[in-house]
């Protein structure tokens, strides 16, 4: 090899060995940027400010500079720290195979004959009633009616607008994971949207007892069947909620009350609870409107003899004009209804949840 021929080849030997050098660092440092972290800095706020991702880039910056972190990854002061490359995170990210999400579980649906056919089918909502257990007892029903009213020709009477009142939280509460017994129940009414709904003598208590005339045997049989279920739901979160609807002059307007038993501390603080439930509703839903309902103690044979905590409720005067369309329009019996589960889960919520 001449010499002249030998000084070019060492010239094109040199000059592709300094440009793959110089390729090789161009590549280095368009590969890695680096940064030098300064008082306050952290991965997530580095990354951050420079276009990464977090939960894309983490893993790689804290691999990228394992040698460099102090305590739980945190930045040191002056150190310098190389940044991901993003060509590499994209593609180790379209390396890993994708996790297809989980369905959805499917709501749990039950069906209860007893709320109709409309209404049979209940879809459980939440479960934030789980533990607790209700006994929803209507007023009168089987031979006797309860008080009676009448409008546009038609007899209203209080079994039977209480029990749809019932029916209809006994289906909310179920909603919302409760345990529900229903003391009076009626083979075949379930839960009507009719405004007059027909009088019928079929009631039967619990499990599915004959309901007898004499008052205080009907008392005494629907206060053993509470007390029945009550030995059944020990130590459980348990709650007695009688409804009725009161029968006074027909001037005399009044607002859902409530009556509790003088020596059960809980039954009082669920009866107000109830009553703040209602206020709050009133307030948000007719602001103008006021409310005048009450609580008060009472002696009455099912909350004073009934095991379980008891609140008994009276929705109205089923004599005045007023309360009456609170019974007939049934939105506004779903309204108590929904109103009275709300006040329930707050009852719930004050004694059980911590």
């Amino acid at each position: 090899m001449c010499r002249n021929t030998f000084s070019r080849y060492i010239l094109t030997r040199l000059t592709f060995t300094l440009s793959l050098i110089f390729i090789c660092q161009q590549l280095y440092a368009q590969e890695y940027k680096t940064f030098k972290a300064k008082k306050g800095d952290g991965i997530y706020s580095i990354l951050k400010q420079n276009g990464y991702p977090y939960s894309q880039y983490a893993n790689q910056f804290i691999e990228l500079n394992k040698n460099k972190l102090g305590k739980d990854n945190a930045l040191l002061i002056g150190v310098t720290y190389k940044l991901p490359s993003k060509a590499d995170s994209a593609k180790a990210k379209s390396s890993v195979p994708k996790v297809q999400p989980k369905p959805e579980p499917k709501p749990e649906k039950i069906n209860y004959e007893v709320f109709g056919d409309k209404y049979r089918e209940v879809t459980i909502k939440s479960k934030e009633l789980a533990g607790a257990v209700y006994y929803l007892e209507s007023g009168h029903g089987g031979p006797d009616p309860g008080a009676m009213g009448s409008l546009n020709g038609h007899t209203l009477c209080e079994d039977e607008y209480a029990y749809d009142v019932t029916l209809r939280l006994a289906r909310n509460l179920i909603e919302c994971g409760a345990t529900v017994y229903l003391i009076i129940r009626d083979p075949d009414d379930g839960i009507r949207d009719e405004p007059y709904l027909n009088p019928d003598k079929d009631e039967v208590c619990y499990p599915n007892n004959e309901i007898p005339l004499n008052q205080l045997a009907r008392l005494k049989q629907n206060t053993d069947a509470v007390n029945d279920l009550h030995a059944l739901n020990k130590k459980k979160f348990q709650r007695l909620i009688v409804i009725h609807v009161d029968s006074r002059d027909e001037k005399k307007n009044i607002d859902v009350f409530f009556y509790y038993d003088k020596r059960s501390n809980t039954g009082k603080r669920a009866a107000h609870t109830l009553m703040q439930t209602f206020e709050k509703k009133y307030a948000m839903h007719q602001p103008n409107r006021g409310y005048s309902g009450s609580v008060s103690e009472r002696n009455l044979y099912v909350i004073k003899n009934s095991l379980p905590p008891a609140v008994f409720i009276e929705l109205g005067n089923i004599n005045h004009t007023r309360d009456q369309q609170r019974l007939i329009i049934p939105d506004n019996r779903q309204a108590i209804a929904n109103w009275l589960r709300d006040g329930l889960i707050e009852d719930f919520r004050k004694s059980v949840v911590k």
